[in-house]
């Protein structure tokens, strides 16, 4: 059987996955770039402090005229394009300053609670279904059950519950994000237990599949331990189906780190994207989106290598 790391993806593979990523990041931009100039209302107002500042109709020409806004949406479209395609995310209308130190400053914060909210739900995936395949029809009711509350917790409950339990009647955990791991702790298990729920589910199913396959028979002929069939062989199997939507969970995690962060007012990306919204900030909303959509296809790419690492049948039969 071919080695992952000894059959290489081929040029014309590699090119059609760039000229994806490529096509994705353009969807983005543009269906982003649409939706927010479509919004009610004026973009050069964001300029000059919102809609209450009462600016005057020469200011609000000048504005207009120096970024742009008065030439045809299209020819905008263009121009935000280029400068997208030279890396230069332009300037906050509601902040003036350079966009994309400005996200970069967040960056870390939303990767860091993503990145723990996905490893912890991994781990909570993992070892409830591992538990509830082995420990019998009570465990599997259960575990079944705690997949499927869990998986439909909407984020801003979760975390409204976990305020009011952990701090208002506990009294152990801040009910904002604090510096230090505390303040992590609530928005990491707001962000980690419906995605825990989610893949416990796929990671149980492949689980069953793989305990019928012919080689856990073989395994239990020679006469290993149910646990170390479980642990060494079917493991690696059932976890491929969850590598896969790995990715998309990612993609997931930043896109609720808006509420989340929003809730337990800590500094990120989604809350940056959040009050760009309101107030019609195009150029920090398209930053933002793009580089939550950059981070998607990273996190894509990371998992295929993973699953191939796992399965190396995957390269086998490319």
């Amino acid at each position: 059987m071919a080695s992952a790391l000894t059959v290489p993806l081929t040029p014309s593979r590699v090119a059609a996955r760039l000229g994806g990523a490529l096509f994705v990041l353009w969807a983005v931009a543009t269906v982003t770039f649409f939706a927010v100039r479509l919004i009610p209302g004026d973009p050069a107002e964001a300029i000059l402090g919102g809609p209450g500042s009462q600016t005057s109709a020469e200011a609000l020409a000048a504005v207009r005229l120096e970024y742009g806004l008065d030439q045809p949406l299209f020819d905008q479209y263009l121009q935000q394009l280029g400068r997208l395609a030279s890396g230069d995310l332009g300037r906050s209308y509601a902040l003036n300053v350079d966009v994309t130190p400005l996200l970069m400053s967040q960056l870390g914060g939303t990767l860091l609670l993503a990145v723990l909210a996905l490893a912890l739900a991994w781990l909570c995936a993992l070892v409830l279904a591992l538990w509830s395949t082995a420990g019998g029809r009570v465990a599997w009711a259960i575990g079944s059950g705690l997949e499927i509350v869990a998986a439909a917790l909407p984020h801003f409950w979760l975390a409204t519950a976990l305020i009011v339990l952990f701090s208002t009647w506990l009294g152990w955990l801040p009910p904002i994000s604090t510096p230090g791991p505390a303040g992590l702790i609530l928005p990491v298990l707001t962000l980690a237990l419906p995605l825990a729920g989610f893949l416990g589910q796929v990671m149980r199913e492949s689980l069953l599949l793989a305990l019928e396959a012919p080689f856990v028979v073989s395994a239990r002929a020679r006469g290993e331990s149910e646990a170390g069939i479980r642990l060494v062989h079917v493991l690696r199997h059932a976890a491929l189906p969850a590598i896969s939507l790995s990715g998309w969970a990612f993609g997931s995690l930043i896109s609720g780190a808006v509420v989340v962060e929003t809730i337990f007012a800590r500094p990120g990306l989604g809350r940056t994207l959040l009050n760009a919204v309101t107030v019609r900030d195009v150029p920090v909303v398209i930053g933002v989106v793009m580089i939550a959509a950059l981070a998607y296809i990273l996190v894509t790419v990371a998992t295929d290598f993973a699953s191939r690492l796992a399965d190396p049948r995957i390269s086998a039969h490319e």
